[in-house]
């Protein structure tokens, strides 16, 4: 009884703040239980970026805080020839992609 009450509390909580503080909490037990994130980018349907090992996709704040820029931006290995290895001469770096214009897909690498 005692753990279903602080269940609820927890979700009442949760339920109270907003989205992007909701997320946060989100991508904070993301980054502790660990990702192995994959982002490819297409252009159609012929894939033509892809980063290995990202840990989280953030969303750019505006500067005043008061609303979400419309695009995202994180860390991962450059994967260059596309063989989804992460070879001795790919480096990890820094890639932003506009959610508006930019098909993407994400998803954790079941390797």
């Amino acid at each position: 009884m005692r753990s279903a009450c602080s269940l609820f509390l927890t979700l009442l909580l949760l339920g109270a703040c907003t989205q992007e503080t909701q997320n946060k909490f989100g991508r904070a037990v993301q980054n502790w239980t660990g990702t192995n994130g994959v982002l490819e980018v297409y252009a159609g349907e012929k894939l033509v970026k892809r980063f290995l090992k990202i840990d989280k996709l953030s969303t750019a704040a505006a500067t005043d805080g008061k609303q979400d820029r419309p695009y995202r931006f994180g860390y991962g290995v450059l994967d260059e020839n596309l063989n989804g290895v992460t070879d001795a001469d790919e480096k990890k770096v820094y890639f932003e992609f506009s959610d508006y214009s930019t098909s993407y897909i994400f998803y954790e690498n079941p390797r």
